[in-house]
């Protein structure tokens, strides 16, 4: 039985997005932008996870630079850029989707070993994490190219239509199951997990007395790894709840039409939520660091422009 299609609810998600992207753009721009010229001072101050947060902003940074040309396609209906470009941002939005979440693991992880066991992690070397980071690039750059590879048709010509709008291969409703099963298992439910855990620990070691770390580090640790795990709630739970159903009804597995209709709201909405990690994610940086903090306070960003406002007044004497 077909269901018939809406044109104004079409109509109204493009607004949606087209809303949705512009408010992130600027504010997501200058704040990733702003936490990495933060991090290159603080990366030699510190072990504790900055690498894990640079990495996190570099990839906020990444889609937030690919939302113009998301909010021109959804206010103009049409894509101009062609077949390469569509493809490539449409892939990026997942990378950074499932890289921001494998650096929120990895926050959280990296915060509550060195709050449990602080002399074992205290000194570890920064080349591990980069380690790390490296492995989770390559892994999910590798985990997210089925869903570009899945909206590749051979013989579409016509590029006029890009993101939601692309096609879907029909691989069979086996398939189907398996790789929306291993996408929600791999992204979404063992990072859960993980982030509970590491939440769960360090929430316990705040009942525990210890000498090994004074009871406002135990605070400081929790508060990073909860924000942590209130970002991942709010941005990446609704999206994969909506994942499932949505990939079903984009393969015709769904029939019923108020189901599909709903998915259809539902879904826009969910991914929506899931871009918003890129303003939410510098909240992490801001609350939740103190050098974060000190360095964007006016003192302290007044000390770092002297040595530019002297340069400024040499070039100009010079060139009277």
């Amino acid at each position: 039985m077909a269901c018939n299609s809406s044109g104004s609810l079409k109509d109204d998600i493009y607004f949606l997005y087209a809303i949705v992207y512009t408010v992130i753009l600027i504010p997501g721009f200058i704040a990733n932008l702003l936490a990495l010229w933060v991090f290159y001072a603080y990366v030699k101050e510190t072990k504790r996870a900055v690498i894990f947060m640079i990495n996190l902003a570099v990839a906020d940074l990444a889609q937030v630079l690919s939302l113009p040309l998301r909010i021109f396609y959804y206010l103009n209906k049409t894509w101009y850029f062609g077949k390469f470009l569509c493809i490539f941002c449409f892939y990026l939005k997942y990378v950074n989707m499932y890289a921001s979440i494998y650096f929120l693991v990895c926050i959280s992880v990296r915060r509550c070993l060195y709050l449990i066991y602080p002399f074992r992690y205290n000194d570890c070397k920064r080349r591990y994490d980069v380690y790390v980071c490296i492995i989770g690039w390559i892994a999910v750059g590798l985990g997210c190219l089925p869903f570009p590879l899945m909206r590749l048709e051979q013989n579409q010509t016509n590029f006029s239509s890009c993101f939601a709008d692309l096609p879907l291969k029909d691989v069979g409703t086996t398939t189907s199951i398996i790789m929306v099963t291993l996408a929600e298992l791999t992204g979404f439910v063992v990072p859960l997990i993980v982030t509970g855990i590491c939440s769960w620990k360090t929430i316990m070691s705040l009942r525990e007395n210890t000498v090994l770390q004074d009871h406002g580090e135990k605070r400081k640790a929790l508060k990073m790894i909860l924000t942590c795990t209130i970002v991942f709630l709010i941005c990446f739970v609704p999206y994969h709840i909506s994942f499932p159903l949505a990939f079903l009804t984009k393969s015709g597995k769904i029939e019923n039409c108020s189901a599909r209709k709903f998915i259809d709201i539902f879904h826009p909405v969910a991914l929506c939520l899931a871009s918003l990690n890129c303003c939410l994610d510098p909240i992490i940086y801001y609350f939740t660091t103190d050098e974060f903090r000190r360095r964007l306070s006016r003192q302290d960003v007044t000390e770092n422009m002297i040595p530019l406002q002297k340069t400024l007044s040499h070039i100009e004497s010079r060139d009277k």
